[in-house]
């Protein structure tokens, strides 16, 4: 992936919500259910995003919608949208586990 000039250097946060089918589009998920993943681990999260080339750094910060409890959450680079980022990871992670939406 290149990275532009306006996005060089910036970062966005991934959180496990964003990504698990699970989760309601009004509860955190942000990308189409047909394309996230059955509770993604922060491992998985960051395994992904190293192997797409996405410098990540994990953190435990509190999730804003639950600001009293800490949990974790990974940096990545922002070299696209921010959606095309997470469907990138959640395909990852699907291919690491050797699954396809297709057949899942």
């Amino acid at each position: 992936m290149s990275i532009g000039k306006e996005l060089k250097g910036k970062k966005i946060v991934v959180w496990p919500v964003y990504i698990d089918e699970i989760v309601s589009r009004s509860s955190g998920r942000r990308i189409p259910k047909s394309k996230a993943v059955r509770k993604p681990t922060i491992d998985e999260i960051k395994n992904a995003a190293e192997l797409l080339g996405l410098n990540p750094q994990i953190e435990k910060k509190s999730y804003p919608r639950e600001w009293w409890d800490y949990r974790v959450r990974v940096l990545v680079d922002k070299v696209a949208p921010k959606r095309r980022i997470l469907e990138q990871i959640a395909s990852k992670i699907l291919e690491l586990r050797g699954k396809s939406k297709l057949h899942s």
